[in-house]
């Protein structure tokens, strides 16, 4: 196991029933698998940076699966005005990082969440608001707030996505869609800055099996699940995350 930053086989077998979980997860919904892997690869892999890189190269494959099988029912001009968004909102959000305080925006966040997470639950199945086109930019750009806080900026999206009424493809692909593109902007940076180093890339070839099993499992049970469970579950993952949020303000 030395190419890697494994130390040992039984943490690679860990590692790699943890990436099985998350893309599960990831594919299934659409997002969620950076909470799954940053709050459990932790208890395998010691050094944050490695397992902030892992998560960033085990996402790109569920990404590229899904877009291009969602690709029809991606509102591209959606995503790119959302995109310009993401790219003015993460140094922002950096920069309240260093300033802010963390543990009030936090908590507010989660429980934020939470009320949002029980008005979904109750909400008929056939509520749709379909949002302005100016909303998104906005929206785009409170999701590179929290990214650059926190880097958890799927909830924005999920937000816009759910009120938009859209299918679970639909929803699912444009999610995917942008995540791709922060990838995108990620990976060179990644590079530049010295983090996209051989023992990193070969732990995320090496655990490219287990990718691919959560991959598939993921895009088996989203093409099984009925439209009303889906929104459900994506009300159940926003309470989740508040839920998570908050245990981080304690």
């Amino acid at each position: 196991m030395s190419p890697t930053f494994f130390d040992s086989i039984p943490a690679y077998l860990a590692a790699c029933a943890i990436v099985v979980a998350a893309q599960v997860v990831y594919v299934l919904f659409g997002f969620g698998s950076g909470l799954v892997l940053v709050g459990l690869l932790a208890l395998v892999v010691p050094d944050l940076r490695d397992v902030v890189v892992l998560v960033l190269l085990v996402n790109v494959p569920a990404e590229l699966f899904v877009v291009v099988r969602s690709r029809r029912w991606i509102r591209w001009n959606g995503v790119a005005a959302i995109g310009l968004g993401v790219a003015v909102g993460i140094p922002l959000g950096t920069w309240i990082l260093r300033v802010g305080d963390l543990t009030l925006l936090l908590g507010s966040l989660g429980v934020a969440l939470l009320l949002i997470a029980v008005a979904f639950l109750r909400l008929d199945d056939g509520f749709r608001v379909e949002p302005p086109w100016w909303t998104a930019p906005p929206t785009g750009l409170l999701s590179g707030v929290l990214t650059g806080l926190f880097g958890t900026g799927g909830p924005p999206l999920i937000v816009y996505y759910r009120l938009s009424g859209l299918t679970k493809a639909g929803f699912r692909g444009n999610l995917m869609a942008i995540f791709l593109l922060m990838t995108c902007v990620r990976v060179p940076a990644y590079l530049v800055g010295g983090l996209l180093t051989w023992p990193r890339v070969s732990a995320g070839l090496a655990v490219l099996p287990a990718v691919a099993v959560g991959a598939f499992v993921g895009h088996r049970i989203h093409v099984d699940i009925p439209e009303r469970t889906f929104r459900r579950w994506i009300a159940l993952g926003l309470f989740a995350i508040g839920i998570l949020l908050l245990a981080r303000t304690i």
